[in-house]
């Protein structure tokens, strides 16, 4: 990563490349962290790091551990299709199973105790198995702190940008399949 950092300098001095070239570390830590999830999803608990992020979404959201379809595809920014093939998979490995909720026709997909109790253990692999947690090992307090700042700063700057782009790209599709 040295040397990739240090050619761009070299060759592009004429340019702040402080943004772009953060964005190039953030996105290889975040291919080292999803290889990881994924790995660890995959080999210890049977379902797909993708899968999993559907537990945890249903596990965050307190008991009954339960959200409909439309919350799920919302907060894991997937599409509705790749939520229902999701949780058709979660729902053959019995981790979680669809409900009607009494009257209103609305559906609802809640963890089954199995489902729940794979979620707890992924929770606690990936809390105490982090790939970051020797990293962070090796900084102080204040630059932990200084980093988790850091990051949750730019995310809060960039989700409403994210929002405002898909929001954009929904747009110039529905215009052009009119």
């Amino acid at each position: 990563m040295k040397n990739l950092i240090d050619s761009w300098l070299e060759q592009r001095p004429d340019l702040d490349l402080d943004a772009f070239l953060l964005s190039i570390v953030v996105m290889r830590i975040g291919r080292i962290l999803e290889d990881f999830h994924e790995r660890l999803c995959t080999e210890r608990f049977g379902v797909s790091g993708s899968d999993m992020r559907v537990l945890f979404a249903l596990r965050r959201s307190g008991k009954p551990y339960a959200l409909r379809p439309t919350d799920l595809f919302k907060a894991l920014l997937v599409t509705s299709g790749a939520i229902t093939k999701q949780v058709d998979r979660l729902e053959e490995k019995g981790l979680v199973e669809r409900w009607g909720l009494a009257g209103s026709g609305r559906t609802m997909v809640r963890l089954t105790r199995k489902g729940l109790r794979v979620a707890n253990s992924a929770t606690e692999a990936l809390a105490t198995e982090s790939r970051l947690a020797p990293a962070m090992g090796e900084m102080s307090a204040e630059e932990r702190a200084a980093g988790t700042q850091f990051v949750y700063a730019m995310l809060k700057e960039l989700e409403p940008l994210n929002d405002l782009q898909a929001v954009a790209v929904a747009g110039s599709k529905t215009r052009a399949g009119n």
